[in-house]
């Protein structure tokens, strides 16, 4: 039996990099997977074949999450929620930032990530699922991310770690940290990374395969944090 044979998730963040690569190794791993994002054709494109169903969601518009919440909730058991929706500035340095850019960027990464987890912790508590948050190393260590990714990353890890000691109904919390992975959020860079870098980082299936280690686990097991690193440049914090 595949490992999540009989299981329904939803992938926000899902028409490309990570939460492209998750929706499609949820879907080829048996899950009846909901793949949101705010460009659905990209994952009808690339989900052909697969179980898969393309929602369009802006994870920042509560009504338009409140909504999908409840069609989901007309159809059935959910089972796993990974937030991957997540982006950066190319004008990220301290002196470069704006109160609107900073602004923009925390209700993307952090406040979107919490707007999907509350709208649908009521079913994940029903089956005893997972929620799955792709934070960053950035999150722990400084890098060139900038300090608004970083802080939102921060922030996301600190949510994860207060929601799973709040959490009495046998909802798995779980915060993938990656570092360097070839995304095209590599490409709001200042200075995008070159090819030669660019081959040596982490691919978005990478990730995936971490996010559907965690969501595998047997009810008894649990990890709470993962760290992914490439293992060219493994070490914490390398601001290669």
């Amino acid at each position: 039996m595949a490992a999540l044979e009989g299981r329904t998730a939803l992938i926000t963040g899902a028409s490309s990099g990570i939460g492209l690569a998750t929706a499609l190794a949820f879907a080829d791993a048996g899950a009846h997977v909901h793949a949101a994002a705010r460009r659905p054709e990209l994952i009808e494109e690339a989900g052909v074949g697969r179980d898969i169903v393309a929602h369009h969601l802006d994870v920042t518009d509560r009504a338009a999450v409140a909504a999908l919440a409840g069609r989901l909730a007309g159809e059935g058991p959910l089972h796993a929620l990974v937030a991957a929706a997540g982006t950066n500035l190319k004008a990220r340095r301290l002196e470069q930032l704006t109160p609107a850019a900073f602004d923009d960027l925390i209700a993307l990464n952090l406040t979107g990530a919490f707007n999907v987890v509350s709208a649908l912790l009521e079913p994940l508590r029903a089956t005893g699922g997972d929620v799955v948050l792709i934070g960053s190393i950035s999150g722990s260590w400084p890098d060139r991310s900038g300090a608004t990714y970083q802080a939102s990353k921060a922030a996301m890890l600190a949510f994860a770690r207060g929601a799973a000691f709040d959490e009495e109904h046998g909802v798995r919390f779980t915060t993938i940290m990656p570092g360097l992975v070839d995304t095209a959020i590599l490409d709001q860079r200042p200075e995008p990374p070159s090819a030669e870098l660019r081959a040596q980082m982490l691919h978005p299936d990478d990730v995936a395969a971490a996010c559907l280690f965690a969501v595998s686990l047997p009810p008894r097991a649990h990890v709470a944090e993962l760290t992914i690193l490439p293992t060219g440049l493994q070490a914490l914090g390398r601001t290669a």
